[in-house]
């Protein structure tokens, strides 16, 4: 095993930490302390209990890892989508 490989893992947000930390219940039970990537960071992606997460941990620390990638929810995908109700139009006399 190379020294930069890390091992990635799914898991699920119970809690979110001060410090912009989080605590996730991997899919094998353990639970770790993750923070989020850089590039979540800079795309604004938040990430809220409840959601599904890919995390990276690295081999010599399995206690604290990183989050990566944040899975879309399917229950917000499956119904039609949602719009807001139309406004009156008003004429100009």
């Amino acid at each position: 095993m190379a020294k930069e490989e890390l091992i990635e893992f799914e898991g699920l947000v119970l809690e979110i930490l001060p410090d912009a930390r989080y605590r996730v219940q991997l899919d094998s039970g353990h639970e770790i302390v993750a923070y989020t990537a850089g590039r979540m960071k800079k795309n604004r992606i938040k990430t809220l209990a409840g959601d599904r997460v890919t995390v990276e941990v690295s081999p010599y620390d399995l206690g604290k890892g990183r989050l990566i990638f944040r899975h879309k929810d399917e229950r917000a995908s499956t119904g039609p989508a949602r719009r807001p109700p139309p406004r009156p139009q008003f004429r100009k006399r």
